[in-house]
């Protein structure tokens, strides 16, 4: 069974968010955000966690991430869950500058959401500010919670699209300051996507030191070219060298409709895994197995 570690959820709320930012007129908003990128939405994020159990069942995935994908939307993946709890786990993303971010955090996961999202790069703070000290302690002190990291590369696609400015600090986001907080809360899994997004090597260094660090595997891996002649093929090789199968998590980068879930993604990296030898285990391991680990159906805890 394929589990999806990295799906987000772009509920009405977020294109709201992006309808605000480009100064559109209230009534209205969403739908024109909806006309101005070509995308489909829902009336709800119940009408849309129902539309993406539809897409997943069409393509035998079992169960996937959500990811709010702007800060305070927590509500509409929380409403995801609750609406079909056997096949998501919540995502939350979490600026840990806000004078609210513990009790966000703490809201957060009493709705259900299992893992909150940490964006250095966009929120332009370090892993090292006790702030994010202290968001990370809030999920810490809870069963069953996971933080993930997004490090090196970070371009966000629907923004781009609107015209919408995306003024990041890529020095903000290294693996090096997952090692820190990592070793800090040994018993407290870290997610980081896109073997690093640019950042492998210390991506890698970072899994090699800390075992409770795992690796997502989603999105194209556009970030190869800044390694001339690194192929997928020894990305997977690597990775599975250093952090082992249990720590490798799929995961596609899906987010929009009409498009859904992104079959191609799935495609390159089980042809990339059967180039290797990658043997039917340790890709059971990868697509679904160590999703279904981390987070076991029914218990609402992270298993590590």
């Amino acid at each position: 069974m394929i589990h999806d570690a990295h799906v987000h959820f772009f509920s009405p709320r977020f294109f709201g968010a992006l309808g605000a930012q480009l100064r559109l007129p209230e009534e209205g908003r969403v739908a024109s955000v909806l006309e101005r990128l070509g995308w489909e939405g829902a009336a709800s994020a119940e009408a849309l966690a129902d539309r993406w159990v539809a897409d997943l069942d069409a393509h035998g995935v079992g169960r996937s991430a959500l990811i709010a994908s702007v800060p305070g939307d927590e509500a509409s993946v929380a409403a995801a869950v609750a609406r079909h709890p056997s096949r998501f786990v919540g995502y939350f993303m979490l600026d840990p500058t806000t004078d609210d971010a513990v009790s966000r955090a703490g809201l957060a996961f009493d709705e259900g959401l299992r893992v909150m999202c940490l964006f250095p790069a966009m929120q332009r703070y370090s892993l090292r500010d006790p702030q994010v000290h202290a968001v990370v302690e809030a999920a810490a002190s809870r069963s069953g919670t996971a933080i993930f990291v997004h490090c090196g590369a970070l371009s966000v696609g629907v923004r781009k699209r609107l015209g919408l400015p995306s003024v990041f600090d890529a020095g903000m986001g290294h693996p090096l300051g997952v090692n820190q907080l990592a070793s800090k809360w040994p018993a407290l899994p870290f997610i980081v996507p896109h073997f690093g997004a640019g950042l492998f090597h210390e991506a890698l260094l970072v899994a090699d030191l800390c075992p409770n660090v795992y690796l997502d595997t989603s999105s194209s891996n556009r970030w190869m070219k800044y390694h001339p002649g690194l192929t997928l093929e020894r990305v997977f090789a690597t990775a599975l060298d250093v952090a082992g199968p249990e720590r490798l998590l799929f995961g596609t980068d899906s987010s929009f409709f009409p498009r859904g879930w992104n079959k191609d993604v799935h495609t390159s990296q089980k042809a990339a895994l059967d180039a290797i030898g990658a043997d039917a285990g340790v890709q059971a391991s990868i697509f679904g197995g160590n999703f279904a680990r981390l987070f076991p159906e029914g218990s609402g805890t992270v298993t590590r």
